[in-house]
C-alpha cells in the first residue's frame, strides 16, 4: 500500500474504527496515543473522526492523552481545579470559561516562547533555561499567580463599574411613551 502524501495546510487525518485502533491515513499505519501525543507535541495539524460515522473525535483523544498525563508524574490540574471546572458546565458562563483558559492558556505559552527565545541567545540553548526555570519554579509560580491575582482584580473592578453605570441610569424614566387617545 502506498502512503499518502499531505498537501501544504491540510490536517492529518486518523481514523479511529470500532476495535479502538487507530489508523493513520497519511503514513498506512495504526498509531497509538503516544504517537498522537508526539503530533501534537511537533504542533501537526490532525484530525480524528470515526472510520464508520465521520464523525469528529479529535477532543475525545486529547481528552485521553490528558487523562493518561494526569495518571502519571506530577499532574497539571489539582483536583480543586478540576472541581471549578466542572462546576461551569451547565452555568450560564461555560462558553465564557472556555474562552477565557484557552486565552490564558495562550497568554502563558507566548509568554514561555518569548523567554524562551530570549534565554537561548543568553544561555547558548534550551537546555540552560530548563534549568533555570527548574531553579526557579517558586519565583515563576509567584509571578504567575501575581498575574492571575491582577486579571482577577481588574475583572472585578470592570464589573463593579458595569454594576454602577446602570444604577446611575435608574433616575431616568425609560417607559415607552403611551399613545394618545383621539376624542370624537
Amino acid at each position: 500500500m502506498a502512503t499518502r502524501t499531505k498537501r501544504a495546510g491540510e490536517e492529518r487525518l486518523i481514523k479511529k474504527y470500532p476495535n479502538r485502533r487507530l489508523y493513520d491515513t497519511q503514513t498506512s499505519t495504526y498509531v497509538t496515543l503516544v504517537d498522537i501525543k508526539g503530533l501534537v507535541m511537533a504542533n501537526e495539524a490532525f484530525k480524528v473522526v470515526d472510520a464508520k460515522t465521520e464523525d469528529d473525535l479529535t477532543r475525545n483523544i486529547l481528552m485521553q492523552i490528558i487523562l493518561e498525563e494526569e495518571a502519571c508524574g506530577s499532574p497539571v490540574f489539582s483536583s480543586q481545579m478540576l472541581s471549578q471546572i466542572i462546576r461551569f458546565y451547565g452555568n450560564s458562563m461555560q462558553g465564557l470559561m472556555g474562552n477565557y483558559l484557552e486565552k490564558t492558556m495562550q497568554s502563558f505559552v507566548d509568554i514561555h516562547g518569548t523567554l524562551s527565545d530570549q534565554s537561548k541567545g543568553v544561555t547558548g540553548g534550551t537546555d540552560a533555561w530548563a534549568q533555570a526555570m527548574n531553579m526557579q519554579n517558586p519565583m515563576m509560580q509567584g509571578l504567575m499567580g501575581n498575574y492571575m491575582e491582577q486579571s482577577k482584580d481588574l475583572f472585578m473592578k470592570m464589573q463593579e463599574q458595569m454594576q454602577s453605570s446602570q444604577s446611575m441610569f435608574k433616575g431616568f424614566p425609560f417607559t415607552p411613551p403611551v399613545p394618545k387617545k383621539e376624542n370624537d
